[in-house]
């Protein structure tokens, strides 16, 4: 199995990319303020399921791939590490737009609103970038079976980003009345995440070959 510190730091990528804005979020969040916080919990159902499918479609080609193709865990390093730069960017270039700026949605039944979840995460390029790029180089074939690896690794994600998405749905009012009214927080917060996004980025496309 990886190690602790190799888990850890998968942990706190997945925690960074979920409070990073993209269309799951946006979509969680105006759902719940629009139409209340029961709507955002089905929603995120349709989403977690998406990030199953994309758990198990990568898992068993990232097996096949870092065993088939030489270099295919420093391909996919760099990959990962240049996403992490894109996400820094969209967190601080100027005139980004918050996922708070709440959509106006036309309220939809529970079959729709798992159905949009659903297809919402299916759709998201941040979660394919995720699996496809990320996850792998945290990946070591010597620790261990590798689609076990992938797979818990995939487990962490999933629990991460449902339970932070959980928090934002029950709390999205009150955070989005904070930022409004206080922007200045909404700056800081966009620096501090591009900032670890950043820095993460660079660790990844500095550390050593496995």
């Amino acid at each position: 199995m990886p190690e602790l510190s190799s888990l850890l730091a998968f942990a706190l990528i997945a925690f960074g990319m979920v409070l990073t804005p993209g269309p799951n979020m946006i979509y969680l969040i105006s759902r719940s303020i629009s139409q209340g916080h029961a709507a955002g919990l089905i929603s995120l159902i349709g989403v977690v399921l998406g990030f199953v499918v994309y758990m198990l479609c990568a898992t068993f080609g990232i097996t096949a791939l870092l065993f088939a193709v030489p270099y295919a865990y420093d391909a996919l390093r760099f990959g990962g590490a240049a996403y992490l730069l894109y996400l820094a960017w969209q967190a601080l270039r100027p005139g980004g737009r918050s996922p708070f700026q709440v959509r106006e949605l036309v309220p939809d039944g529970p079959r729709r609103l798992f159905a949009m979840g659903f297809l919402t995460s299916l759709l998201n390029p941040k979660i394919a970038m995720f699996y496809l790029a990320l996850l792998p180089q945290f990946i070591d074939p010597a620790a261990g079976n590798v689609l076990t690896q992938s797979l818990l690794l995939g487990a962490i994600q999933i629990v991460i980003s449902g339970s932070v998405n959980a928090l934002i749905i029950f709390t999205a009012g009150s955070i989005a009345l904070f930022l409004r009214t206080r922007p200045f927080w909404a700056v800081v917060q966009r620096w501090l995440m591009g900032t670890v996004l950043a820095g993460l980025a660079v660790k990844m496309a500095t550390e050593a070959q496995r």
